[in-house]
C-alpha cells in the first residue's frame, strides 16, 4: 500500500500497556496496525509521511479495553441515535468492549428464551426493536451491518442458555435440559465467544446450582475460555459466593473471573479483606482466578433485582401480575423487608442477595424509566419516591414497576465504600471496567462517561495510589489478557492500532450521579484500528471497529 497511508504519532510519552516505564518516541501506523516504534525502528519512520500527529507532552497509551459492558442492545439498535449513546464511551478512550456479561445478553435465542430474553433485557434496551438474529453469528452480522465505532467481543450469557432450555423455572435442571444448554454453549463458542458469563442474583441465574455451572464451565476448559461471574451475593452471602466461584474454578479446571468485585452495604464492607485473602489463597493453590472493578461507590442494575426469586418465576409479566394481587404483593413486601439470604440460596426458593436489606430504601435510587411520563422520577431514592407518592417505598416502586411494564433501572449506593475502593485499586491483579452504558433514558451511571479518566485523574494524579504505567496496564493488557484478546492492549510492533492520546495533567471525569452525561476531560485523540474516532472534543463518526472472535 502507498506510503501515504502511514500515520506517525510523534514525540509522545509512550506508555505501552505492560507496566513498563514510559519512554518518549514515535509510533507509525499502517493498515490498521502498529508497524514501527522509535528508537528501535527509527529508520522505518524517519521518512516524510503524509499524516503526522504531534503528541509532544501527551501520553500515548493503548486504547482502553472494557471487559464489562452491557451495551449489547445499544450496539444493535437500528437508530440514527445509536452513536450518540456511545459517545461517552468513545470520549473516555474505550476502543474495545466485551458484551454478554452477568448472564445477560442478546444471544443465543432459542426455545423459551426467544420471548423471555427481550423481557429481562428491557432495562438495557434504548427502545423496542425487532431482534432479527438467533445466534452469535447472526448478532455479529447485524452489528457489523450497522457499523461499529469500537471493537466488540462477546461472552455467552448463561441466562440465555437456561431461558432457552428451561424457561424461568426454579430448581435443578435435568440431563436433557443440560444437554440442550451445553449444545447451545458449544455453538456460541464455535462462533467465537470468549467465554461464559453468569449473573447469579438475576433470573434465571439465581435458580441455578453450583453443579450446573460447573458442568458448563468444564466445556469452557476444553476450549480454553473463561467463566465470568456476577457472584450470587455481595452482602450476607459474599464469602459463600466467593467460595462457590473458587470451587467452580478448581473442579472444572477453568479460568474463573470475579466480575465487579465489591461488598454491598456498610455492614458487609469488613468482608472485603476476607474475600480478597480467599481469592489470593486460591491463586496460590493453582486456581486461575482474576477480577475487575469499577471505581465508584455506587452500582447500576435493573430494578427487578430487589424482588425475591420466587416472585420472578414465569417472567416479568408474572411479576407484574403478582404485584397487582393484594395478597401476593403483601407476601413480596414481607420477604423484601424481613428475609435474609441463606446458603445455598438456589434450594427451597431461597434468596441470594436482598438489596433492600443490605443498603436500605434510601440507598437505592431510580436511575432509568422507559416512559416519558415518569422521567422526572429518575434520580429519586425509593424512600423519596415513597414520600413523593405518599406511599411506602415498597408500594411506590412496585406501582412504578407496573406503570412502566418493569422497564426501570436502579442505582445502588454503599458499594464497598471509598476506603474499600482504594484497597481494590491497589490490587495489581484487578482490571478496571465501566459496567455502565447510556441507554438514552433517565440517568446513566457516570461510569458510562468517566470510569477510566476517573482512575487516571483522581487515583493516579491526585492521590498517587498507583503509578500511571500501572493504571494503564490495568486498563489495557490486563483486561485483554484476562479475556484472551489477541493483538490488543499493548503498543508493540504488529499490534492493532487501538490507541488513545491524553493530557496527564488535565485528564479527569466530569460525570456525576446528578449530571451523568458529561464527557471526560483530557482525552484528545482516540484511534481504533488505525482510524481516528475522536478528536478535539468530538467523535469523527467513523466506524472502524471490528467484531472480535476467539
Amino acid at each position: 500500500m502507498s506510503i501515504n497511508t502511514v500515520t506517525v504519532i510523534r514525540n509522545a510519552r509512550i506508555i505501552d500497556g505492560t507496566g513498563a516505564p514510559e519512554r518518549t518516541g514515535d509510533v507509525a501506523i499502517e493498515d490498521g496496525r502498529i508497524v514501527a516504534l522509535s528508537p528501535n525502528d527509527a529508520d522505518a519512520i524517519s521518512a516524510e509521511h503524509v499524516h503526522s500527529i504531534d503528541a509532544t507532552g501527551r501520553v500515548l497509551a493503548p486504547g482502553f479495553v472494557d471487559i464489562h459492558s452491557h451495551g449489547d442492545l445499544v450496539l444493535a439498535w437500528p437508530s440514527e441515535k445509536r452513536l450518540a449513546l456511545m459517545e461517552g464511551r468513545i470520549a473516555q478512550g474505550i476502543t474495545t468492549e466485551v458484551i454478554g456479561n452477568c448472564g445477560l445478553g442478546a444471544s443465543p435465542l432459542f426455545g423459551h428464551g426467544s420471548e423471555l430474553l427481550p423481557q429481562i433485557n428491557s432495562w438495557m434496551t434504548p427502545a423496542p426493536f425487532d431482534w432479527s438474529w438467533r445466534d452469535l453469528d447472526g448478532y455479529f452480522t447485524h452489528v457489523e451491518t450497522l457499523g461499529l465505532p469500537i471493537n466488540v467481543a462477546s461472552l455467552v450469557p448463561h441466562g440465555a442458555l437456561r431461558l432457552g432450555a428451561a424457561h424461568l423455572a426454579p430448581g435443578e435442571t435435568d440431563d436433557a435440559t443440560r444437554q440442550m444448554m451445553t449444545a447451545a454453549l458449544d455453538g456460541a463458542l464455535e462462533q467465537g465467544a470468549f467465554g461464559l458469563s453468569a449473573g447469579l442474583i438475576y433470573p434465571p441465574g439465581n435458580y441455578t446450582s453450583t453443579d450446573e455451572l460447573t458442568l458448563l464451565a468444564r466445556r469452557l476448559a476444553s476450549y480454553d475460555r473463561t467463566f465470568t461471574c456476577h457472584l450470587r451475593g455481595s452482602s450476607e452471602t459474599l464469602l459463600d459466593a466467593v467460595r462457590e466461584l473458587i470451587t467452580i474454578g478448581r473442579e472444572a479446571s477453568v479460568h474463573v473471573h470475579h466480575s465487579h468485585a465489591e461488598a454491598v452495604g456498610k455492614a458487609h464492607w469488613p468482608k472485603l479483606e476476607s474475600f480478597l485473602r480467599m481469592e489470593q489463597d486460591a491463586r496460590d493453590e493453582g486456581v486461575h482466578l482474576t477480577a475487575d472493578m469499577f471505581p465508584y461507590p455506587v452500582a447500576a442494575t435493573m430494578m427487578l433485582a430487589i424482588y425475591p426469586p420466587w416472585s420472578l418465576e414465569g417472567g416479568l409479566p408474572r411479576l407484574l401480575e403478582r404485584l397487582q394481587d393484594p395478597a401476593t404483593r403483601e407476601r413480596i413486601r414481607h420477604d423484601i423487608e424481613t428475609v435474609a439470604p441463606e446458603w445455598p440460596p438456589w434450594k427451597d426458593k431461597g434468596w441470594p442477595h436482598n438489596l433492600v436489606m443490605a443498603v436500605g430504601w434510601d440507598r437505592i435510587h431510580v436511575s432509568t424509566v422507559g416512559s416519558e411520563t415518569n422521567q422526572a422520577i429518575s434520580g429519586l431514592s425509593l424512600a423519596a419516591l415513597g414520600a413523593k407518592r405518599q406511599a411506602s417505598p415498597f408500594d411506590a416502586i412496585s406501582d412504578l414497576m407496573v406503570e412502566e411494564d418493569g422497564n426501570v433501572g436502579q442505582f445502588v449506593l454503599d458499594i464497598t465504600g471509598e476506603e474499600g475502593l482504594r484497597e481494590l485499586i491497589r490490587r495489581p491483579d484487578i482490571a478496571f471496567i465501566t459496567d455502565a452504558n447510556d441507554y438514552g433514558k433517565g440517568k446513566p451511571h457516570p461510569a458510562a462517561y468517566g470510569s477510566f479518566p476517573r482512575v487516571l485523574g483522581r487515583y493516579v494524579r491526585e492521590e498517587s495510589i498507583l503509578s500511571l504505567p500501572e493504571a494503564i496496564r490495568r486498563m489495557t493488557s490486563l483486561p485483554a489478557d484476562t479475556i484472551g484478546l489477541k493483538g490488543r492492549g499493548r503498543i508493540e510492533k504488529g499490534a492493532f492500532a487501538d490507541l488513545v492520546i491524553f493530557d496527564p495533567a488535565t485528564i479527569r471525569d466530569e460525570a456525576t450521579l446528578e449530571q451523568p452525561r458529561q464527557k471526560a476531560k483530557g482525552i484528545e485523540t482516540v484511534i481504533v484500528n488505525g482510524t481516528v474516532t475522536y478528536q478535539n472534543g468530538h467523535p469523527t463518526n467513523e466506524l472502524p471497529g471490528h467484531v472480535l472472535r476467539a
